[in-house]
This record gives C-alpha cells, structure tokens and sequence, in this order.
C-alpha cells in the first residue's frame, strides 16, 4: 500500500487509542485488535451474508484457512458440526413475489457440506403460499435437526382467534415488494436424518392471554413497519435445546422474550424478557422501559452452568438504544452479567446479532449490522476486535459511508452484515486431522491493523 494511504490509517489508530468511541465516515477493516494473553485462540466461522455465497474460516489474525462454496446465499448463518462438516442456511431465488414472503430472514433450505465442498444432506422447507424456513436450524445431540419456519394462516383465522380487526391494516402491506394480508406464523419441525418429521411446534396453537401462551393483541407500534405488528406478529428467531430437561428453547424477537417448551408436551414452561407480552408488568412508554428487559432479543443460548446468554439489539427502547449482551439465570429470573459499551457508536446493531461464550470464559459477540465480531472477557475488555472486508462480495480494506445501504432499502445496515459468527479452538473435534495450514489474506495489501494499533 502508498505510504499516502498508510499514513492515514496510522494517523486514525494514533486518535484510536485515546478515544472511548469509534465515529467516522471511514475506518479499516480486518483484525483491529488482538491481545493475544487474553483472547481465546483458535478459528472464527462466519458467511457474509450480501451477494456473497461463501463461508469462510480464518485465523486469529484474519487469514482465510478454509472456505466452503455453496449455489446460494446464506439463509442466514453456518456452524461447523463436530464431524467437521458446515451445517448452513441458504437462501433460495425466487422468480416471482407471487406466494413469497417478504419478511428478513426467510431461506428454505439447510445443507450440511462436508469440508471438501460437497453436500452430503439438504432439507428444503419451502413451498409457495404455505411456509417457509426462516433463521435458524440446530442439530440436536440424536442426530435430528430442528427448524424454524413461518407457515401461512389466512387473515380471518387470526381474527378468529382474538386478534382486534381493528388493529389489522385495511389493505395489504407490502415489505420488500411483496404484498402481504396473511399471517406468517412461526413454527418449528423436527426431521430425522431421512427427512422425516418426527415433532412440531406452532404458535398457532398456542394463542390465548396467559402466562403459557402468546397474545395475539400484543403488537410492537406500528412506525417499526406494518408487517411486525400485524402479519409477522411473533417473528422468532433462534432454537436451542436443553438435554438435561428436554425443553427447546426459542426466543422471539417482538415479544423480546426467549421460552423454554417442553419437548413432549409443547408447553411453553417458562419465559423472560417482557412480562408486560402477558399482562404480568408495566408496558414501555415515551421514555419508560416499563418492565420490559430487553428490546429486539435474538440468539438466546444455553450455557453450561444452564444459564441463558442472548443479544439484545436495544433497538426499541425508549430509554435508550444500545445493544447489549445478557446472562441471565432462569432459576432467579436475574441478570447475572452485561456487556454494553459506553458508546453506541462502538457497538450497535439495529437487528440481527449473536453472541457465544468461549471455553475460557470469553464471550464473541457478532455485531451484524456493521460486520463487527469482537470477543470480550468477563470484564468487558475487548481483546479481539474484528471488521469483516467483504462488502456485498467484494473485498475491501477500509469501509466507507457508501458501503452503507440506502435507508429506503434497510435501516442502519452495512454491505459486510454477518448475522452469526463462531469461534473454535484448534482442539474442537469438527478440526481434528484437518489441514490449516495454508493462510491467505482475505484482502491483498491490505495492512495488518492489529500489528499497528496495540
């Protein structure tokens, strides 16, 4: 690189290192920062999510070790399993908006890739005017997998069940295009490696007021979109499970809530995040969280002391928009650790995002909206910090404010958006006898930041 372009960027992590919060119109991509004492050595998995149809695993430097190729997009995230194939999303083309839906997130299809590229299981759960896979996937320890998907119920059978006609849009609502004046109700099917469905969950059959049940009257404000409030009304957006107990655990990103369903009853057991969603607390207002915890919840996940670590976008409230990471111990409903920033320009993601706590004790945090990954320790230092380079499928050292969607498209969203990254250690099985020894730098010339700024 021109010693014209370097000596910018040195000039920016001179300002860097004194500063408590990151604003600009351009700032470098890559490997930021890396406290190689502190961190938790080992790979990060992630799929770029626009016009990109590649995997990546790189190095704690931000070298490329492995890819995966794939005829489709993310839909929206990928894991590596521990047989060390890739379990992912996709995201299938439609040729027509006739039957589609519209909403963020909607794939239809998970393949499982085997670390020399090919596809050695798929299940496609998509079909026009009736569901289809949206989010998320987990594979549990049987061997089965489970899905989450939107099924289509018509409109009058939403106001059959309770719902205000009132409250209801007069006309359809369109939302990427797509002209929408049905429910697309989440659900959750479980298959067997053949395919088969062996369990299934719907929220439909569970509407009603109480504590076990989700109120079909309860929307977000109408100025977040008329899709949310009305046809998208529950949008979940994560699936684990919990062995021990048998229960799945699942979160919903407008009731800003994650559940825990008993896996042979279906009954929603317990749930946290907004007790005001079942008339148990004080709703937000202007400038009043009310008792509402969290706003905009996704990747709620089990830990192994059974507590439940989840991102909170932070998008909605009303005392302040942040986002925020939570632990939070089911046993006494409390918050037992949080991470925000002191700034929102370091760390804020409209929607999307994830987090997953490290063996040592560290937490990744994928901040989805800016391409952001950063691990943090317990006290919230950052000992790793992360800017993906590949916008919208090209490659980039320094972003810039035009590598930002038009706000007509998407709210508050880059072109490098990951909606969930993984972090493995060299000793994780899906590694073992695997050949990671070939490192490329994801951007040629590109300088390496962390080396510069420490």
């Amino acid at each position: 690189m021109k010693k014209k372009v370097l000596l910018p960027l040195l000039l920016v992590f001179a300002w860097m290192s004194t500063a408590s919060a990151y604003e600009a119109f351009t700032g470098p991509t890559g490997v930021l920062h890396w406290n190689k004492k502190k961190a938790y050595d080992g790979y990060t998995l992630f799929a770029p999510m626009v016009n990109c149809k590649t995997t990546y695993l790189i190095d704690m430097e931000g070298n490329v070790v492995h890819t995966w190729e794939s005829k489709f997009p993310p839909g929206l995230y990928a894991e590596l399993l521990p047989n060390g194939n890739l379990l992912r999303a996709a995201t299938l083309p439609r040729k027509s908006k006739k039957g589609y839906c519209g909403i963020g997130g909607a794939g239809g299809l998970i393949e499982e890739i085997d670390w020399d590229g090919k596809v050695v299981w798929r299940y496609k759960l998509w079909e026009k005017n009736k569901e289809i896979q949206h989010h998320t996937f987990y594979r549990l320890p049987s061997g089965n997998t489970m899905i989450l998907a939107w099924e289509v119920k018509p409109r009058q059978e939403g106001i059959d069940k309770g719902r205000d006609p009132a409250t209801l849009p007069d006309k359809p609502v369109k939302q990427k295009g797509v002209p929408m004046d049905d429910w697309w109700v989440d659900f959750v099917r479980e298959v067997d490696p053949a395919g088969n469905t062996v369990w299934e969950w719907h929220v439909w059959d569970h509407v009603g007021t109480g504590p076990d049940q989700l109120d079909i009257n309860y929307k977000l404000p109408d100025p977040v979109g008329l899709t949310y409030p009305n046809w998208d009304w529950s949008h979940f957006n994560t699936i684990d499970y919990i062995p021990e107990t048998d229960q799945v655990v699942l979160n919903s990103r407008n009731f800003a809530e994650f559940y825990f369903i008993n896996h042979k009853t279906g009954k929603i057991e317990y749930r946290w995040g907004n007790p005001s969603a079942y008339g148990k607390g004080k709703r937000p207002s202007w400038y009043d969280n009310g008792d509402q915890k969290v706003f905009g919840t996704h990747c709620s996940t089990v830990l192994e002391n059974g507590n439940i670590l989840l991102f909170d976008n932070g998008s909605e409230g009303p005392e302040e928009r942040r986002s925020a990471v939570f632990e939070i111990n089911p046993k006494t409903d409390e918050v037992v650790w949080k991470f925000e920033p002191k700034h929102t320009s370091s760390f804020f993601s409209y929607r999307q995002g994830a987090a997953q706590r490290l063996p040592n004790g560290n937490t990744l945090v994928t901040s989805t909206h800016g391409g952001h990954l950063f691990e943090i320790n317990k006290r919230g230092d950052v000992v790793w910090d992360y800017v993906s380079p590949v916008f919208s499928g090209k490659m980039k050292c320094v972003a810039e404010d035009d590598d930002a969607f038009d706000r007509k498209y998407h709210q508050n969203g880059m072109t490098n958006m990951i909606h969930r990254a993984y972090r493995y250690g060299a000793d994780y099985p899906g590694l073992k006898g695997k050949d990671l020894s070939q490192k490329t730098p994801m951007v040629k010339d590109c300088p390496a930041f962390f080396k510069t700024y420490k």
